[in-house]
Order: C-alpha cells, then sequence, then structure tokens
C-alpha cells in the first residue's frame, strides 16, 4: 500500500518551502513605519491557514495582537497545535483564530492586514476581488495598511514543473493548466521525501492577476494610494531578499514581490 501523506507532514513541507515570517514580519514592520512614523502592533492575517504568521507576530511585545483567518479548519487546527500551543500563556491571549470567509465583515479592526501566498488568487471576477478589498479597508484602522505579495514574469503561465530540493524533502511547484482567454491557472504543489514522491498535495484553481490590475482595483475599493515594491539583486542574479519602492523595473522568468495598500 503506497504511503499517505499525513496532515502534519503536509503542513510541516509546505511552510518549511514557501514561507518566512521573519522577513515578512520585518518588511511589514518597516514600511509601516515609513508610512506612519510610529510601529503597527495589531494584525489580521486573511488566508491565514495555520496562521503562523499571526502567531509569530504577538511575539514581538506584550502590546502587538493577532488573528489569523481562514475557512479551513484542517490548517487551523495544525496551526493550533503546532503553532499557538508554543505561546506562552500571556501570548495566547492576544492571538485568535478566526474560522470564517474573508468577506465577511468583522467587529474589530487591525493596523495591518495581510493576504500573502498569493491567496486572493482565488477571486476569479474582478467585482469579487472588488468587494474582498472594500471589506478590506473598513477592517482596518485609521492609520493602517493592506499588504499583498504577488508574482509574475515570463515563466508564470507556463506549464511546466519546478522542483527545489531542502534538508529533508523537494518541493515540486507545477503549473498545470493556464487559459490565456480568462486568466484562469491551476497549479499544484507536490512534495518528496524518503524517495517517495507525493503529489497533488496542495491544488491551487486561481485567476492569474497582474500588478497593474490589482493596483487599479486596490485604488477603485478606496485606498488612496498603492505602493509597489520590487527586490534586488546579488551578482549572480538572483534576489538578494531587499525589496524597496519602484515604478520601473524590467521583466524576468519568475519575481515575487509586495503591494502595500494606503487609505
Amino acid at each position: 500500500m503506497a504511503k499517505e501523506l499525513s496532515i502534519s507532514e503536509k503542513y510541516l513541507m509546505y511552510e518549511e518551502s514557501v514561507q518566512n515570517h521573519e522577513c515578512d514580519i520585518d518588511f511589514i514592520n518597516d514600511e509601516y513605519a515609513k508610512i506612519y512614523q510610529k510601529k503597527a502592533v495589531s494584525f489580521r492575517e486573511d488566508f491565514g491557514g495555520t496562521a503562523a504568521m499571526a502567531c509569530d507576530w504577538v511575539k514581538q511585545s506584550p502590546e502587538h495582537t493577532a488573528w489569523g483567518v481562514d475557512l479551513d479548519p484542517e490548517p487551523i487546527s495544525f496551526g493550533f497545535e503546532n503553532h499557538y500551543a508554543k505561546l506562552n500563556d500571556e501570548q495566547k491571549t492576544r492571538m485568535q483564530y478566526v474560522q470564517g470567509n474573508v468577506l465577511e465583515r468583522r467587529d474589530f479592526k487591525a493596523d495591518i492586514i495581510c493576504a500573502f501566498n498569493f491567496s486572493y488568487f482565488i477571486f476569479k471576477k474582478r467585482n469579487d476581488l472588488l468587494n474582498y478589498f472594500k471589506i478590506v479597508k473598513e477592517g482596518l484602522t485609521k492609520d493602517g495598511v493592506f499588504f499583498v505579495d504577488i508574482f509574475g514574469g515570463t515563466e508564470c503561465c507556463q506549464e511546466l514543473v519546478e522542483e527545489t530540493e531542502h534538508d529533508d524533502h523537494s518541493y515540486f511547484w507545477d503549473c498545470d493548466k493556464f487559459n490565456p482567454l480568462t486568466g484562469e491557472v491551476l497549479y499544484y504543489i507536490h512534495f518528496k521525501k524518503d524517495g517517495i514522491k507525493f503529489n497533488r498535495a496542495f491544488t491551487y484553481d486561481w485567476r492569474m492577476w497582474s500588478i497593474p490590475e490589482i493596483k487599479d482595483i486596490m485604488l477603485d475599493a478606496g485606498f488612496s494610494k498603492v505602493q509597489t515594491y520590487w527586490e534586488g539583486e546579488e551578482e549572480d542574479g538572483t534576489g538578494d531578499g531587499e525589496f524597496t519602492m519602484s515604478e520601473e523595473e524590467e521583466n524576468c522568468e519568475s519575481w515575487v514581490t509586495y503591494l502595500c495598500a494606503i487609505p
């Protein structure tokens, strides 16, 4: 009988492969301070999954509060057992999981709302994405900021499989299908561990949005300004992990960057 990938293994390998909360939080803190000349303390992670980032957020100080919002109980359960459980008792009082739809309005506001890992690509219709951005804006404090990440490049819609090796497993990013007439794209994540391949551990049925489209929709949602960033390069052409505001860049095979929407 073929070995099945456990829920715990699936999320552990996912987080190791694609997430870097320390860098994300540093970037968010730095940019927020540049905008408002103060620090952000409240944070809402939409499409939060395991909400590992929200759990990391409250570790910064006794002032920091966070919510992780996701519709799926499976990653929430993993996150509760593997991230929330590692917080101390005082930190736990400042971190809350919310199982629900990001399109629902909340009874709290946050200095920062983020939608990372391209999760908002799940909205394929412009009006649906516009509605989500409007709800986000309502959920921000007066001095709030909305951050998203986005990816692109000449290879982003090509049908190909990219493998990345990690310490104890391999990660595969699989672009299975792209429809140029609708922008719809189908991606899979596969893993390989101990010589065993686990296909389609995660499936993403998305619309491929561009930076100009996202900026326009954010502005239509009522945000006053949208800042775009670009990653610097090492001498060998690879990204250096440093993102700065920019309005003109050369396209490349693959890039990942941030957008920041200010009310």
